[in-house]
This record gives structure tokens, C-alpha cells and sequence, in this order.
């Protein structure tokens, strides 16, 4: 990654000393390689290792919820990719600096901390199931493994910032896609303990029958008809809207698309990132039941145990009960590609925070772009070494990804509609913002303390991370949040709806190049009430910014090649972002409901126990999805870019003849 990010600021106009290259890629990336940073960005280590854990406890519904309560967040995020990065606010560099510029000091600290919380408790999980896996497989220590995991990511993306985040999860992606099919293929196609569909259903009817699943019908592990699985799937969506929305990570993506394509990007995303959970653990969790009482089971004669499963070591235990040594080896290849993908994408997302909206809002309003740079650069390298230190104290104090994974969604749900209405909803004032995300917050807390207490008759580590819980304070915290908002903001309006205008004019001054102008750095009127406090800086530039029509370029070097030009091409086009923006609504909408309304809920209310022939169509139908999935990530962004490759190709022909 490090000789690529050479290559590029040699024969390429985007470099990376440049601060506006480092931290949103120029803002040109296509949408094949953005829907492949989605789907590596998306792919944490409890995507692997969590989705296969609910298999294992809820069998066939814990991939499915797993896979689609998470999917439904990157489909709604087309819409504000759209409409908020792209229409409201298309020279942000964070979303946290337009709810700067409309609500103030306040807020934005606020959702600083929301946000800082969400990558921190990310980041750290990321560590604590990957060293849990690699200390299981190998024996390495887990603290060694805490650590050097993360070495390596800082290293190239201090180096290659953004843009070598998306090449790198390129890569990964690709790798990740070749072995998951290869785990898939073994398990359902040439495997002596499995070997087929019907095989693997009639291993799960079997195990159905010795270790019947609470809450399933008929105990069985081959239905959607699992009440554990439904709660899980309601915390997935909890969850997974908190780590969606206030992940600066998903914004950066947003940010660094092409403005005509993002829509594309993330719809394109959302259903290649379906296939690995969905994938991978209806192979691996599934197989781990199917083989809990073979002798080439790790922990026969024993079944695994409750801190085993929460762990993540569901997978561990199906690989190396498939494949022996080469399995264990596959699984920890594939980690490492999840781990260190989503690493690189938090350790920027984190950067790019840091840097524009706490050193150059609060400490150096006027810093230059080598100041910015610099900064960025610290900064990776203090947040690798800060999800380190957290792991570490988790892994301490006995908490394990399972536990994190569920609380997480009502530390953070709190603020996920508020910051999503600063964005979109005109209407919202400053104090129902602020209001929304800390009532919100301290009702998730409440819920889900309270519950532990009464339905358990305690407050301990165990009790605070079983399901009801943690489902009262996810579902208290994300439903309190809007609802005081909306109910603050109607009871206390404002005199003027929001004009987003000013939030357009963010870093106008400096247009996309690099500039020590603070145009994203101004601070809101404090005698504007509400919403209607846009900076001094940011009133001056809306009048030349009308109705979302305002044209933004990039620098044109009079030498570009067309390659070149057409990057430093207008990047707002309304007629299009409009279009774009019905699209995504639709397309989003109508995923959405079939993902968890028209798929679920039928066979869940009928009770439906799968057959052998329904069973087999579901792998079969996993199996596509994962091939539609690869052909997305990793063909996709290849054939867009083409045209570039053979320009980059006769640059560096050029230059060797020279030399």
C-alpha cells in the first residue's frame, strides 16, 4: 500500500500531502471501489465471528437478522449520502461540521463525544474478537495481538490516507470473497463430515433433537420461527443504526463519491456486504452445530461453552473441525483482512475528526494545510494506540465482543435521529437536538439498567449483557432520542425554517483545493436562536450558493489529461442529485421492507419448519448472493477504472523511457 501511494503522487494529480486528497480523496472515487470500501469497512470482526455465534444459538435465523439488520442501515444511508453530503452540504469534511454550523459549540462537542464513543467502541471490538480468535488458534498472547494488529494499519494510512484505505479494502475485500467461498465450498460440496445440503440439514434436524433451541419452533434450528433470533434482529437494527449514522467511517465514503454516483455506491454496498454475514455464517455457525458432537470438534466431548460462543469462537471451532490447520489458517487470513480494513477506515474516520473539528475549529482556526496534514498524521497514530488501550481494558475487566456488541446500540442510539434531522429536518431546533441526544442516551442507560435489575434480580456483568436488557435500553435510546427532538422542536420552533444555504457555503472560501481559510471553522451567530445559527462566514457565501445550484470545482491544472479534467469536473448537478435522491428513497424503501417485513415475518408467524428441499434452496441461494457480492466489490470497480489503468500505464512507460 505504501509503493501504491508512491505510485500515485508520482504518475497521478491526487497526492497525499495534499490535506483535501488525505482525508476525502479528492472526492472523486467511483462507485465499484466505494461499495467495496462498504462492504471492508462493514466487515468487522463481529460480522465474522458474531453472525456465526447467533447461528450457532438461533441457527438459521441468527445469519439471516444478523445480515439484514445491519444491511438496512447502509440502504438508508443512500439517501443521506444524497441528499445531506452531496445537495445540503457538498464540501463538508465531516458531518459533524454542518451541525456545527447550524446549532454551535454545544452541540457539536456533544456529538463529538457521540461519535468518538461510536469508533472507540468499534475499533475496540475489532481488536478484542480478532486477539480472541488469533490467541484460540495459535496461542499468541491476546495482549501482543491487541497491540500489533493495529501497527501495521497506521503505518499505511499515515502514508496514504483515504485513498489508500479504499485500495487496501479493495484488496482484503478480494481475499475475503476467495476464502469465504472457499469455506462455503468445502463445508456444502466436498467435505467428508458435511458434504451437502441435505446433509448438513439432516446434521441439524439431529442436533435440533439433543439440544433444542429455547424459543424455536419445535426446537429446531432450521426455522425462522426463533423468538431469540427476532429480539437479536431488533438490536441489530438498534445497533447497527448508531454505528451506521454516527460513524464518521460512513460518512467519509459519502463524502469521497463521485456526487452522481454515491446513491449507486451505497445501494451497490448494502447488497454486497448481505452476502458475508449471510454467507459466511450459514456455512460456519451452521456447521459449528452440525459438528458439536464429532470427534474433530475442538471441544469434544464437550459442547462449547456460553463464554466460548460469546467470544466469537463459533467459527474458530467449525474451521479447524473442517479443515484441521489449513482451516485455522484460512480463518485467521480472513480476519486479519476484516480486522485491518475496518481499522484503517475508523483510524481515518477518527483523523478527520480530530483534525477538522476539534484542532482547526477550537485550537488553530487558520491552520495550513501542512499544519492539517500533520495533524492527521498524529492523530492516527494516538487513536491506534487509544482502541488498543480499550481492548485492553475489556479484556481485563471480562467483558467479550458479544457483551460489547449488544450494549453498544443503546450507549450510542441516542443520537442517531437528532444528528439525522440536523441534517435533513429544517425544523429541528438547537435545543431539541442537544435534548434528543442526551435524554435519549440517559433513557437507554435507564431502560436497560433497570431491566437487568428487575427481570434478573441483579446488576452484573452477566446479567447486563443478556437479551432483554440490552433490547430495552436499545429500543429506549433510539425511539427517545426522535421523539424528544421532534416534540422539543415543534413545542419551541424556531421563527424560520433552517436555510440550508448556509450549510452549502461550508469551506466555500476554500473550495475543494487545500486553503488556510476556516470556512468550515466559523462559529454559528449566538444570537440566532435554533436552527437559524449559520456562521458569519457561511452567511456571507450563501448568497452566491441559490437553491443547491451553486457550481463546485476542484483546481483544474491547465495540463490535466481528460482523465484528469473530467475529475475536476463540476461536482453538483441538481437536475441529477434530485433523481438520484428519488432513487434512493425508492430503491432503499422497498430493500428495507422486503429485508425485514416480507422475507421474516411470514415464516416466523406461520412457524414455518424448513424442509430439506427449502433448506437446500436457501444455501443455494446464499451462494448467489455471495457470487452477486464478489462480482460487485471486485469486478466492478476493475472494469470502471480501466480507461485509467491503461493512462497510468503509458505515464509510467513515458517516464522510463526518460530515464
Amino acid at each position: 500500500m505504501m509503493f501504491i501511494s508512491y505510485l500515485q503522487n508520482r504518475y497521478t494529480q491526487f497526492s497525499t500531502h495534499q490535506s483535501e486528497e488525505f482525508n476525502t480523496a479528492s472526492r472523486s472515487v467511483k462507485p465499484g471501489l466505494i461499495a467495496a470500501g462498504i462492504v471492508s469497512a462493514w466487515t468487522w470482526a463481529a460480522t465474522l465471528l458474531q453472525s456465526s455465534s447467533v447461528g450457532y444459538q438461533f441457527g438459521v435465523s441468527g445469519p439471516f437478522w444478523y445480515a439484514a439488520g445491519a444491511t438496512v442501515q447502509i440502504l438508508t444511508f443512500s439517501v443521506l449520502a444524497c441528499k445531506v453530503v452531496k445537495q445540503n452540504a457538498p464540501r463538508c469534511h465531516t458531518f459533524l461540521e454542518i451541525i456545527y454550523t447550524r446549532y454551535g459549540t454545544l452541540a457539536h462537542v456533544i456529538f463529538i463525544m457521540f461519535a468518538l464513543i461510536t469508533n472507540i467502541l468499534v475499533a475496540s471490538q475489532l481488536l478484542l474478537g480478532g486477539s480472541a480468535v488469533m490467541a484460540s488458534l495459535t496461542g499468541a498472547n491476546v495482549y501482543a495481538a491487541i497491540f500489533l494488529i493495529p501497527t501495521g494499519v497506521c503505518a499505511y494510512v499515515v502514508l496514504g490516507g483515504l485513498r489508500a484505505t479504499f485500495l487496501c479494502d479493495y484488496s482484503h475485500t478480494l481475499i475475503l470473497m476467495i476464502i469465504m467461498l472457499y469455506f462455503m465450498f468445502h463445508a456444502y460440496c466436498v467435505s467428508d463430515l458435511i458434504g451437502s445440503p441435505s446433509r448438513m440439514y439432516d446434521l441439524l434436524k439431529a442436533a435440533g433433537e439433543k439440544m433444542p433451541v429455547a424459543g424455536n419452533q419445535d426446537g429446531s434450528f432450521v426455522t425462522l420461527k426463533s423468538n431469540k433470533g427476532l429480539v437479536f434482529g431488533v438490536i441489530q437494527l438498534c445497533a447497527g443504526s448508531g454505528t451506521v449514522f454516527l460513524d464518521q467511517a460512513y460518512w467519509q465514503r459519502a463524502i469521497a463519491s463521485r456526487p452522481s454516483t454515491a446513491v449507486r455506491a451505497y445501494i451497490l454496498g448494502g447488497l454486497a456486504w448481505f452476502a458475508i454475514p449471510f454467507g459466511f455464517s450459514t456455512t460456519m455457525g451452521l456447521a459449528a452445530v452440525a459438528l458439536t458432537d464429532n470427534p474433530r470438534f475442538p471441544t469434544y466431548p464437550n459442547k462449547p461453552t456460553d463464554s466460548e460462543i460469546s467470544a466469537g469462537l463459533a467459527a474458530a471451532f467449525s474451521a479447524a473441525a473442517l479443515l484441521g490447520k489449513s482451516g485455522a489458517a484460512a480463518l485467521l487470513v480472513v480476519l486479519f483482512m476484516a480486522v485491518t480494513s475496518c481499522a484503517s477506515a475508523e483510524l481515518i474516520a477518527v483523523s478527520s475528526i480530530m483534525t477538522f473539528d476539534i484542532y482547526k475549529t477550537y485550537l488553530k482556526p487558520r491552520a495550513t494545510p501542512e499544519n492539517l496534514i500533520f495533524v492527521s498524521h498524529v492523530c492516527i497514530c494516538l487513536f491506534g494506540l487509544i482502541m488498543a488501550i480499550f481492548a485492553v481494558i475489556w479484556e481485563q475487566i471480562g467483558i467479550d465482543l458479544g457483551w460489547l456488541y449488544l450494549v453498544m446500540g443503546l450507549i450510542i442510539g441516542g443520537g442517531v435521529f437528532p444528528a439525522a434531522f440536523a441534517i435533513t429536518w429544517d425544523r429541528q431546533t438547537r435545543m431539541g437536538c442537544v435534548l434528543g441526544g442526551v435524554v435519549g442516551f440517559a433513557a437507554g442507560i435507564i431502560a436497560w439498567l433497570s431491566t437487568a435489575k428487575v427481570y434478573y434480580g441483579g446488576l452484573t456483568l452477566h446479567t447486563t449483557g443478556l437479551q432483554y436488557p440490552t433490547l430495552a435500553g436499545n429500543l429506549a435510546s433510539i425511539l427517545t432520542g426522535p421523539i424528544v427532538s421532534v416534540a422539543v422542536s415543534l413545542a419551541f420552533p424556531d421563527p424560520q425554517p433552517f436555510n440550508w444555504d448556509i450549510t452549502r457555503a461550508i469551506n466555500n472560501s476554500a473550495g475543494m483545493g487545500d486553503s488556510s481559510s476556516p470556512g468550515s471553522s466559523t462559529p454559528p451567530q449566538t444570537t440566532t436562536s435554533g436552527s437559524g445559527g449559520g456562521g458569519v462566514d457561511a452567511e456571507k457565501d450563501a448568497s452566491a450558493v441559490k437553491d443547491g445550484a451553486a457550481q463546485t470545482t476542484t483546481p483544474v491544472n491547465p495540463h490535466a489529461t481528460p482523465l484528469e479534467a473530467a475529475a475536476s469536473a463540476p461536482i453538483d448537478d441538481p437536475a441529477g442529485l434530485a433523481r438520484a435522491y428519488k432513487v434512493a428513497c425508492w430503491w432503499s424503501g422497498v430493500l428495507s421492507v422486503i429485508m425485514v417485513v416480507v422475507v421474516p415475518l411470514p415464516m416466523f408467524f406461520s412457524h414455518y419448519v424448513y424442509s430439506k428441499g427449502f433448506f437446500t434452496a436457501w444455501v443455494v441461494v446464499s451462494f448467489l448472493w455471495v457470487f452477486g457480492g464478489a462480482f460487485i466489490s471486485i469486478v466492478l470497480p476493475v472494469t470502471e477504472t480501466l480507461g485509467f489503468f491503461k493512462e497510468f500505464a503509458g505515464r509510467v512507460r513515458r517516464d522510463f523511457a526518460k530515464t
